[in-house]
């Protein structure tokens, strides 16, 4: 299966940084072909809701940042795994543009299968990421394999390397 990861802390060694590259070997390591995009280093705007897309682009942005790199690993891939750290109750802004920007593909056509990702410094302020990602996952159809957390105490911990590989295995 294809996965696609796409990793939205701008913290190169962060704690959503490491769930995502464990997510990443554990896929890697049950067979899966896994391409892991760090969307906080590249130069991704959100959407203009100009419609060029949807009326004389056929499908394509009328911008041409970052995210003209991202929409063919997009297409190919059969699994989408989210990972950001949650700032202030919701996915962080460097994961949120390149969400915004499907909106000229419509939806990533092949993913059937996603999961999500997400630290904090605090505890119970995931309702709002996590009702984002639901949201997603039903408008598109697609099933939703699972979450995890991992708040101050509980990041780069074996429990949690355990549940992120355990949901990997979930492909």
């Amino acid at each position: 299966m294809r996965v696609v990861i796409l990793q939205g802390s701008p913290r190169k060694t962060g704690n959503t940084a490491w769930m995502a590259e464990e997510y990443k070997k554990a896929a890697e390591a049950a067979g899966h072909e896994v391409t892991l995009v760090d969307v906080s280093r590249k130069k991704i705007a959100g959407c203009l809701a100009c419609e060029y897309c949807h009326t004389k682009g056929n499908g394509a942005c009328i911008q041409k940042d970052d995210m003209q790199e991202l929409y063919p690993i997009l297409r190919e891939a059969e699994a989408l795994v989210l990972a950001a750290p949650i700032y202030y109750f919701t996915l962080s802004a460097q994961i949120q543009a390149p969400i915004q920007r499907f909106y000229a593909m419509g939806k990533p056509a092949n993913v059937k299968k996603t999961a999500l990702l997400m630290s904090s410094a605090s505890p119970n302020v995931y309702d709002g990421a996590i009702a984002e990602y639901k949201g997603i996952c039903n408008y598109c159809g697609f099933e939703d394999t699972g979450i995890v957390t991992a708040k101050a105490d509980e990041q780069k911990t074996e429990e949690t390397r355990q549940k992120v590989i355990a949901l990997a295995k979930k492909l």
